[in-house]
Formats: C-alpha cells, structure tokens, sequence
C-alpha cells in the first residue's frame, strides 16, 4: 500500500484519539518522551473516524519521531508495517533515516520486512548506513538484514559507509559477511571512496578483509590513482596515508588507466604537489607516458608541480 506524506494528519479514530489520551499525560509527565511525540499524539486527539490510509501516515510521523506508545497503538488499530510513502519507503525505513532503534525493533517485532526496498532499492540498512546510523545498523544486521544488497545504482550499505568513512559500520557491515569486492554501477568499491577520501582506517580494514591493493577497476583505476587525485575535502596528510598504506600493501606505482595514465601523472595533473613527492620517492618512473604521448611534465597542473618534478 502507497501513501502520500503530503496528505495532512486530518485525524486518527475516535476510539484511538481516546485511547492515545492517556498516554499523553503521561508523556508530560516523563523526561523520555519528547515534545515531538506529544505533539503528534495531541495532533490525533479532536480525530475524524479514521481511514486505513491515515493510519498509515501517522505511524509514518510516529516512526519518524521515535514516538513507540503511540506507534504501539497505531499499530494495534490496524496500521500496516508493509505500507510505504511515494518513494517506496516502509516505516522501518523512516525509522532507519532517523536513527529510532527502538522504533526499529518495535517495527521488526510486529512483521516489518527487514529488507524492505524502497523505489532507489535502497533497504533500512542502506538508509541507516548512508545516514551514520552505527546502532541502527547493529540492530538490523542482528535481525537479519543482508548487508549485500545495494540500490538500483549499485551502492551498498559498505560502499556508503566507506564514503562516509565510518570505520565502525564498516567493521560491523564486515563481520555480517559484506562483500568488500562489490561494484556498483560504475565499477567502483568500497576501497576506491574510501581511499579518493583520504579514509586510511576504512582503507586498511578493507585491506584486511582481503581487497587486494593490486586490483584495477573501473577504466583500470587503481585506489592507489584514486588516493593520488584525492577529494578536495580529503586532508593532505590522510591522502599521503592512504597512498603509503596501499603501496605498503603492494599497489602497482606505475600501473596505468585506460587512457595510459599513473598515480603520478594523475597527482601531477590535479596539482598535488606533495602527493607528486611522496610517489616520486617511492619510485614512480616519471619518464613514462600516456596514450596520446603526453609525459608527466605535460600533464603537470601548475609551475610548482613542474618545479618539484624538476627537482628530482
């Protein structure tokens, strides 16, 4: 069943307004329940004869809120676990995006399907993995959750922790037997974002998990060439790193991309200069060259890369 969120809240039934009554008062009276949660339940007290559908949306709001009581009887007046918003999102979902372990629990416990997908393919344990949800994804792989299924687009709960270089989801994810080696539909994995964003901890328990710092992936991109050309939110010194602990790991110095191009000629061409040092260092051969015959001096971004390859 599909519900639409922009439909107001126009009421709960009289015989669940009333019986939400009470636990009002008593959510003012306790500092665990949350002004949200009260709002919500005075929002359902003055109640038109209810709808299957409005039930539907309110235990939407409640998983959203965290508001369990009044989930609880939502719940028990007929509102589905199994009905999604217009995006395909269940409850259990909305619950995941705002980080409501015991929503998710309560969810789970009265049916909710623990890798319910919405319209992206994303399931409860993507959201909360994409939103920094570490208890919340505990508590779904504890219950179950595949870890190995990704959205429409190929991105897995790993891949987004990866870049959002969460070291704990990532560790948890991969001890419920997430496959580190999954692509997504660009053919990039979990270790390419981690290393383009300078993450060296996600890196190397990728690492440990048996990536091999040797693979080639999309347009025979290296994490190694990733980490050289890293995001320009990753810091200097997590992107030299990251480059050592791949090299350490024995990544190909001079292995090159579909177009001809190495980790020092990528670093060169996107202006990094100490990342241009520290592979010149470690042995990168400046004396090779592209597809279209360009060397690295061709390719250097700026006049302090040109000088620090010169000074070589």
């Amino acid at each position: 069943m599909i519900f639409a969120l922009s439909r107001p809240l126009t009421g709960i039934s009289l015989l669940l307004g009333a019986a939400l009554m009470p636990s009002v008062g008593a959510a003012r009276s306790t500092a665990a329940a949350s002004k949200a949660c009260v709002a919500l339940a005075d929002s359902m007290k003055h109640a038109k004869p209810d709808t299957q559908l409005q039930l539907n949306i309110a235990l939407f709001a409640a998983a959203g809120k965290g508001c369990v009581p009044v989930a609880q009887r939502l719940l028990a007046a007929g509102a589905s676990v199994e009905a999604a918003n217009r995006f395909g999102t269940t409850a259990l979902g909305e619950a995941a995006r705002n980080d409501r372990l015991a929503m998710v629990d309560l969810l789970l416990a009265h049916g909710a399907q623990v890798n319910a997908r919405n319209v992206g393919g994303a399931t409860p344990l993507y959201i909360a993995a994409n939103r920094d949800r570490t208890a919340v994804v505990h508590g779904l792989l504890a219950k179950g959750a595949d870890p190995n299924l990704a959205r429409n687009n190929g991105l897995t709960p790993l891949i987004a922790a990866a870049y959002n270089g969460n070291d704990a989801i990532v560790a948890d994810l991969l001890a419920h037997h997430a496959n580190p080696n999954t692509p997504d539909n660009t053919e990039k994995t979990a270790i390419l974002y981690a290393a383009a964003k300078g993450f060296t901890t996600v890196v190397q328990r990728l690492l440990n998990a048996g990536v091999d710092a040797k693979a080639q992936y999309g347009n025979q991109l290296t994490a190694l060439m990733w980490a050289a050309g890293y995001a320009d939110g990753a810091g200097l010194d997590d992107a030299q790193s990251v480059a050592k602990l791949l090299l350490d790991h024995g990544a190909l110095i001079d292995a090159a991309d579909n177009r001809g191009r190495t980790a020092l000629m990528i670093a060169a061409e996107t202006g990094h200069v100490e990342m241009v040092d520290l592979l010149i260092k470690r042995g990168a051969n400046r004396n090779l060259r592209d597809k279209q015959g360009k060397s690295v001096l061709d390719l250097a971004a700026s006049a302090a890369v040109k000088q620090r390859l010169l000074a070589h």
